[in-house]
């Protein structure tokens, strides 16, 4: 797997989890249209309302002894029933919510569960650009 950086590369809600993010982290650019419609002669009219930049693809490092309650402390903040959190990824900062999280249990031992390849999609709330 990539290098892991430490996750000050990550922000949520001015919190910083000691879980290490890993290289790969994907930013797509949608382009949201108020309206796009094709007129009789074939041309395109459209009214772009904005640029939304939107991450997914980021992944965390596996849960161990040594990170066991943070990684927990992270998963339990990524599932909480809030509508939107404050990003800060790589310095670029934004209110998102969170449209998609897994992870895989790789472990069970003395009554702990292991989780590994947690990964969550941020879908931003307000355009980048507009």
């Amino acid at each position: 797997m990539s290098n892991g950086v430490w996750s000050n590369f990550l922000t949520i809600d001015g919190d910083i989890y000691n879980i290490k993010v890993f290289t790969g982290v994907k930013r797509n650019a949608s382009f949201l249209d108020k309206y796009a419609d094709r007129v009789e002669s074939g041309d395109l009219t459209r009214e772009l309302i904005g640029v939304y930049f939107n991450y997914e693809n980021i992944k965390f490092e596996k849960q161990t002894d040594e990170n066991y309650a943070e990684y927990n402390r992270l998963y339990n903040k990524l599932s909480e029933p809030e509508e939107f959190h404050d990003i800060i990824i790589a310095g670029f900062e934004f209110r998102a919510y969170f449209s998609s999280i897994s992870d895989v249990l790789y472990l069970y031992k003395n009554g702990k569960a292991y989780f590994k390849d947690l990964v969550v999609k941020f879908t931003a709330k307000t355009p980048a650009r507009s």
